[in-house]
């Protein structure tokens, strides 16, 4: 099952596209947040290219595993893309993704005005990859 991940946050999103069997994780870009009908736009060719069955949005749990303000964007957002997709959302704990994103781009020795640019791309991979390592996780 091909699944599109988005790391949703206030300025980005990150995306990450699944293989068609679901097994891998491949970074696809970073959508600067602009309003809800150009980000449902650039999100609706995402959908057309790669044709997924779901949705797998990152969850931003606060380090104890509380809920915050966060999480209730995260989850209006996920109802937005039901109703303008008609496709399941699935949600993945995302804490610590974007500081591992981070150290992953420094240990490569990436620049830092390239680390701006891919590290919510990176982010939504890394959502993706754990989601797709869970056997616990619904898949279909």
């Amino acid at each position: 099952m091909r699944l599109l991940a988005l790391d949703f946050g206030s300025a980005y999103i990150g995306v990450a596209v699944s293989d068609p069997l679901g097994l891998t994780a491949q970074g696809l870009g970073t959508l600067r947040r602009r309003s809800h009908a150009e980000d449902m736009a650039a999100i609706r060719r995402y959908v057309e290219e790669y044709q997924p069955q779901a949705f797998v949005l990152g969850l931003p749990l606060n380090m104890d595993g509380s809920r915050g303000p966060a999480v209730d964007r995260v989850q209006s957002f996920a109802s937005l893309l039901k109703q303008e997709f008609q496709l399941p959302v699935y949600f993945q704990d995302e804490r610590l993704t974007t500081v591992a994103a981070h150290r992953t781009l420094i240990e490569a020795d990436c620049r830092r005005q390239k680390r701006r640019q891919v590290v919510d791309k990176l982010a939504a991979t890394l959502i993706l990859s754990t989601y797709l390592e869970n056997p616990n996780n619904i898949k279909s």
